[in-house]
Parts: C-alpha cells; sequence; structure tokens
C-alpha cells in the first residue's frame, strides 16, 4: 500500500511538473508574471519606443523604401529642398515653413561620416541638428553653435574608438548608429531661392573611409533586419518585434539597465524576434491594455501642450522623461532645444475656447511685447487634428518680423489677423490664413531666442475672438 502511495504522488509530481513546464513554455519571458505587471511594463514600454517608432517613419521612407517619395537613395545622402514646404509635405507633422530643409539619415554602424559645411553669409541663419534614434538632439552644428565659417565634422556612433584624421574641426559622439540630421537653412525671399541651392550643394556626407581614402570596413551584421515600416504595428504587440530591430542599433545608457530589464521580462530585447506563440491569450490581453492605456495617456498629453522648449534636447537635459520624449514626437518631430530656438503656440483663445476657422480671431502683440531674437522669428498654421499646413488663396503658411511688407501700428503695436477669409486689403499684409470649418493651432517658433524668452520671462499674448 505504501509504494502504491509513493508511485501515485510521484505520478503527481510528475503531471505538476509537465503542466507547470509547458506553462512555462506557453508563456515565455512573462512566466511568473501577473498580467497587471506586463500591463504595466507594456505601458512603459510603448511610450519609450513611440519616438524611435516614428523616427524610424521617417528614417524608411528617407533611406530604406525605395517607392516613398522621399527616398534619397540610401544612407549617408542628402536631400534638399529648395522651396517653402506647402500642404502637400505630410511626412513630418508640424513641418517648419521658415527655413527649407536639407535632410539626411545617417548609418554609422560601420564607420563614421564627415559632414563638410561651406562658408555662409553672416545675414544667414543655418543649423545642422542631430536626432539619434532615441531622438535625442545629442549635437549641433550651425550659426549659433559654431558659426558660419566653413568646418568638416565627424559624426561617430557607440562603438567607434579610432583615430580622428587630419582636418576634423570637431568629433561628434551618438548613443546610437541610426541618426537622423536635420538641416535648416534661411530663405530670405522667393528670389533667394538660387541662392539658396548653392549652398545646399555644398553640404557634404563623407564615408571615413573616403576622407583618408583607405579601404572600407566590413559591414556590421545584426541579427534582425530593419522593419518594414507599418502604422499599425505600434498599435498591436507587434510593437515589441518592431523595438527589438530598433533597439540593436542603439546603446544601453547606464541610466537606463533597470528600465531594459523590466522590458526583458515581456520579451523586449535587441535583436530577439517577437514570437506571439510564447505568450498566452491573457498575456497578450495584457499587453494589448497596456497599449491602451499609454496611447490614452499620450492623447490626454499632447493636447495639453502650450510650451514645447522642454520637450526637446539631450538625454541629459530631458532626464530620461520618456512620457515627454513621446509627447514631443506626436506634437511635433525633430523639434529643436530650446538655446536654439524656442516654439510655443496655441490651440485656443483668451477664454479658453478652440479656435476654430468659422471665426476670426487678432493676435496683438505690444510694442513691448515682441519676441527678443538673435535670428528671427515666425508664426505657422497648422489645421488639428492632422498638424499639417493650411491651404489658402494665397498660399501663405506662415507669417514673422521676416515677413515682406508687414504693418505696424502707429504705437507701435504688430496686429496679425487669424481668420479664413481676407480681412481687407489693408490687413492682408498681417493675415494668416486659417482652414474653413476644422480647428487649428498656431506655432511661433524663435531662432536665437534671447534670455527672457528662454526662461519663459517672455510670454506669447493669448489670441483675442473677434465679435
Amino acid at each position: 500500500m505504501k509504494n502504491i502511495i509513493i508511485f501515485l504522488f510521484t505520478i503527481f509530481l510528475m503531471i505538476t511538473a509537465c503542466k507547470k513546464e509547458h506553462s512555462v513554455e506557453k508563456e515565455g519571458v512573462t512566466a511568473n508574471i501577473s498580467a497587471d505587471s506586463v500591463t504595466a511594463i507594456a505601458k512603459e514600454a510603448w511610450i519609450y519606443g513611440y519616438p524611435m517608432f516614428y523616427n524610424y517613419k521617417t528614417i524608411y521612407a528617407n533611406a530604406i523604401d525605395k517607392n516613398a517619395k522621399e527616398f534619397v537613395g540610401g544612407f549617408n545622402k542628402f536631400r534638399s529642398v529648395a522651396m517653402s514646404a506647402t500642404p502637400a509635405d505630410t511626412l513630418v507633422v508640424t513641418i517648419n515653413n521658415d527655413t527649407p530643409y536639407s535632410m539626411a539619415t545617417l548609418n554609422v554602424s560601420d564607420e563614421p561620416v564627415i559632414l563638410q559645411v561651406p562658408k555662409i553669409e553672416n545675414d544667414r541663419y543655418y543649423v545642422m541638428q542631430f536626432i539619434d534614434l532615441y531622438t535625442f538632439n545629442f549635437e549641433y552644428i550651425g550659426s549659433r553653435a559654431t558659426g558660419n565659417e566653413p568646418g568638416k565634422y565627424l559624426i561617430a556612433g557607440p562603438d567607434w574608438k579610432g583615430n580622428t584624421p587630419k582636418g576634423i574641426d570637431k568629433v561628434l559622439h551618438s548613443e546610437t548608429n541610426l541618426i537622423f540630421l536635420v538641416g535648416r537653412t534661411q530663405l530670405h525671399s522667393p528670389q533667394d531661392v538660387p541662392n539658396l541651392k548653392k549652398i545646399q550643394a555644398q553640404y557634404k556626407l563623407i564615408p571615413l573611409h573616403e576622407y583618408t581614402q583607405q579601404a572600407a570596413p566590413p559591414a556590421k551584421k545584426y541579427n534582425m533586419p530593419l522593419p518594414v515600416w507599418k502604422e499599425d504595428d505600434y498599435n498591436s504587440p507587434e510593437f515589441i518585434n518592431v523595438l527589438n530591430a530598433l533597439l540593436q542599433y542603439t546603446s544601453e545608457d547606464s541610466s537606463e539597465k533597470q528600465l531594459r530589464e523590466r522590458f526583458a521580462k515581456i520579451g523586449i530585447v535587441p535583436g530577439v524576434p517577437y514570437d506571439s506563440s510564447k505568450y498566452s491569450p491573457e498575456t497578450i490581453k495584457a499587453i494589448e491594455k497596456g497599449i491602451a492605456q499609454a496611447k490614452k495617456e499620450l492623447e490626454s498629453e499632447v493636447d495639453k501642450v502650450t510650451d514645447a522648449g522642454s520637450l526637446f534636447g539631450t538625454r541629459a537635459s530631458l532626464k530620461n522623461n520618456y512620457l515627454n520624449r513621446a509627447i514631443a514626437a506626436a506634437a511635433g518631430l525633430y523639434g529643436n532645444t530650446k538655446e536654439e530656438a524656442v516654439y510655443t503656440g496655441s490651440s485656443t483663445d483668451k477664454d479658453n475656447q478652440p479656435l476654430v476657422g468659422s471665426n476670426k480671431y487678432i493676435l496683438r502683440f505690444s510694442k513691448n511685447q515682441l519676441p527678443k531674437a538673435k535670428y528671427f522669428w515666425s508664426i505657422t498654421m497648422y489645421n488639428l487634428p492632422k498638424r499639417f499646413l493650411v491651404p489658402n488663396p494665397i498660399a501663405r503658411y506662415s507669417i514673422g518680423n521676416k515677413t515682406q511688407g508687414l504693418k505696424y501700428e502707429s504705437n507701435g503695436d504688430l496686429i496679425f489677423y487669424f481668420q479664413a477669409s481676407s480681412p481687407g486689403k489693408d490687413k492682408e499684409s498681417n493675415w494668416l490664413p486659417t482652414p474653413k470649418n476644422e480647428k487649428f493651432m498656431f506655432v511661433m517658433r524663435i531662432y536665437g531666442p534671447q534670455p527672457d524668452v528662454i526662461n519663459n520671462v517672455w510670454k506669447l499674448p493669448l489670441v483675442e475672438k473677434v465679435k
């Protein structure tokens, strides 16, 4: 009898062990984690990866997708536009209309790339903004940071430890091997386009081996290929697969060690493909719940943005605030660090009511209320919720202190008219057209902001509805 009991107990243990083993195999990396924990980690990871995913949208169109209109032929190649943006430009939300772009996606996995810039006239503002895959603005070259003299700058990834070749003015170190470069060059007027084109043609990207006239290094191999960009991927657990592919191109900052360990608990590991068969239906539901919570929080916070100055910058300045980084990507990807340019604006009037194109508004600056800028400032109109430029009969999408024909009041005040129809011929010089029936927002960009602007002493006046 005793032997029978022992035998039955042994069988029971074997069955229990088999069930446990099956459970671990089915749950994969999420074994022994509560559904609430899975949801919390998924929410955190989704917000963490959101700016990387939408940064990759631009990178994919620019350097990988040969069928995209933005495709430039691959990595480390400039695409310059010698004209102001129009409503047809919808790749980037809240696109800048003041300074035509020169954009490039850098891949420094194999070797650094040298950026060469020409001498630029002293009265022309330009900037080269370097954004890593995380969307940190890790370096600047341009009028403010390095001046308007010619220069050569070496851009290196996290693993490069080579010697700096002769003739290099500065080495720029990135935490990631994928980098998006946004160049902006001031366009004074439509008649200035030929001059702009000459400058843009002199922006060069040179692989290090070509610069040093040596053989090309071997290509670095990654476990996962860069994914085809699909909008829906970030609305489902598939976001894990995308994030795992992108994280291969990053280095792990010491401040994120525990964060990455948490992510690994739900399968977020650089270079490891996502396999849904390793997740139980309960786990998938918990991940989907985390995604839904993250989306709701992000959408709520984006609607509250009025001053984006603190949303863009280096890792040190943003202090690993991943929600703010996601808000920045949703509200206006590739915004400048506030020392370079300050952004402000509004989607409501002085009574806190939404700005709607069926109404008429004025934005009045008193003589002493105009922002102080070393270079210039402008106001750009966008529709909501898309945040694209607004089609209008005079093809004016922005207005500012460099706008030709701008009229000031006799006392020095400056009044702008925000409405869909003309405010009258005598006021059209100060008219910024709005959409006819849609809600809208406007963004004010101040280039070379002075201390009062940077430190939030200066305030944007409130928009007044005209009755």
